[in-house]
């Protein structure tokens, strides 16, 4: 006699299934724990900047009749490279005493909501002038000289003896007749650095209308990060997995061995690294499709660097206009993963 189950019982094997089958698989099936945000830093401006309502008119007008330049350091909450920055040249440090002397300094929120009117008559919101300025990473130093133009702009951290030279740049008056880099190079007799050598660094002169994700360094002699930059950045295993798309190229920015650059013109390391505006050693360009898709100009530590990597390599610019706009959601996608960030160097 065939073997047989009416619908109730075949119901309630079902549903006994189903509570086994829940059972076994709950923990896979369960939400994943989030990950953790490590390595912010909780930073205070000291009590000596200047109070000011964000209107840069005004202020330049007091700074011109004070004879002084205007510095407006452009932070962002918790943000470990301000941090640092503030502590090493602000709070205390050789450079603090100069800075107080011959700048009056201004702080603005890259995230704020303030209104901001800037030194063009236009008004903004602190978030919209960081957009409108480029802002690509924190702190940004903006100086503005006493006739309300901007003369300097550095994106990111840096070392106290490289912003002593762009604080004596700026208040040398030095940019009427030279670049940062240029002064630099004058400035600095003794060598910093030895250049070091890379698994990943090809020899090339030609670059015209490559269109593969290319990475360009430009580093010099008188670099005070590039050693850094090496031992804590570029040799980071997650920093070399997202390199893994990139043809990776390193210059020497003060070198004049003919080259072509990306746009097929014929040029000279030196003279691509003056016509790309590059404030900062080591200059990091990167390139897809044939024309830049992000730069790294400040110190940055290995999770904004590797995730720089990605945004270009994985041709991330396509959906997104900032890198920025990219790393928040980038940010929220892997902490719903599960994965830890470490902001930390």
């Amino acid at each position: 006699m065939p073997f047989t189950i009416d619908t109730k019982h075949m119901k309630m094997l079902m549903s006994l299934l189903f509570a086994a089958l829940l059972a076994n698989c709950g923990p896979a099936l369960a939400e994943t724990p989030a990950g953790r945000v490590t390595g912010g830093v909780a930073h205070s401006a000291p009590e000596w900047f200047k109070s000011s309502f964000l209107n840069f008119q005004d202020e330049v007008e007091e700074a011109r009749r004070a004879g002084r330049h205007i510095f407006v350091f452009m932070d962002l909450n918790d943000c470990p490279y301000c941090a640092r920055m503030l502590d090493e040249n602000f709070h205390r440090g050789e450079n603090r005493e100069y800075i107080r002397k011959n700048f009056d300094v201004i702080a603005v929120n890259v995230r704020g909501a303030q209104e901001v009117t800037w030194i063009d008559g236009a008004t903004y919101t602190e978030q919209d002038l960081a957009i409108k300025l480029k802002v690509v990473g924190t702190p940004a130093l903006v100086f503005i000289d006493p006739d309300g133009k901007k003369v300097l702009q550095l994106n990111g951290y840096r070392t106290p003896p490289t912003l002593r030279h762009a604080l004596e740049y700026v208040h040398d008056k030095a940019y009427r007749d030279q670049s940062l880099s240029a002064y630099i190079e004058k400035k600095q007799q003794a060598p910093l650095y030895t250049f070091r050598g890379h698994p990943r660094f090809e020899n090339v002169t030609d670059f015209a209308r490559y269109h593969k994700p290319l990475a360009v360094i430009f580093e010099d002699k008188n670099c005070a990060d590039c050693a850094g930059f090496h031992e804590k950045v570029l040799n980071h295993p997650d920093v070399l997995a997202e390199l893994k798309p990139f043809r990776v190229v390193r210059l020497d920015a003060y070198a004049e061995t003919p080259i072509v650059d990306i746009s097929g013109a014929r040029t000279t390391p030196r003279a691509w690294a003056a016509s790309l505006g590059l404030t900062y050693r080591p200059g990091v360009v990167l390139f897809s499709e044939g024309k830049e898709a992000a730069r790294v100009e400040g110190r940055l530590y290995h999770f904004h660097f590797k995730e720089m990597l990605r945004f270009v390599g994985g041709r991330h610019y396509q959906r997104y206009d900032r890198f920025s706009s990219y790393l928040a959601d980038r940010q929220l996608d892997l902490l719903r993963q599960g994965v830890s960030i470490d902001f930390g160097e």
